[in-house]
């Protein structure tokens, strides 16, 4: 299990990876004012990284859930692992495809990230139905 443990915290600080990207992309960052900051931005690249920052709060915790859900029920923690290094991996490229405005293949990833974590709510739903 320690495998999709190592995964939901590399989930977890992902979206600090984005904003860190959306702070260095945009004009002189104003830690005083954050919010009021990024609304300001002009720059594509800063604006697309900080939506992928708050994409990836947004699926941490069903995300989270599901591993934990899985693990409760007895999935086969072989299965959890190979799906929660799969979800990081997507969320990677959900990130990267943000940050770079193509939005086809991040829509992509969006639904393959999805479709982690309910396959591994329905095992653990099924495992103890």
């Amino acid at each position: 299990m320690t495998i999709a443990y190592w995964c939901v915290l590399v989930a977890a600080v992902l979206p600090y990876l984005w904003v860190t990207v959306a702070k260095a992309s945009g004009q002189r960052y104003d830690n005083r004012e954050p919010r009021a900051w990024q609304a300001q931005q002009d720059n594509p690249r800063s604006n697309r990284a900080n939506a992928a920052q708050m994409n990836a709060f947004e699926a941490f915790a069903p995300f989270a859930a599901s591993v934990l859900m899985a693990q409760v029920a007895g999935v086969d923690p072989a299965r959890i692992s190979m799906l929660a290094i799969a979800f990081v991996l997507l969320r990677v490229l959900h990130g990267v495809f943000y940050v770079a405005g193509v939005h086809a293949l991040r829509s992509l990833v969006w639904f393959g990230g999805f479709g982690v974590v309910v396959w591994l709510m329905v095992q653990a739903a099924l495992r103890v139905a």
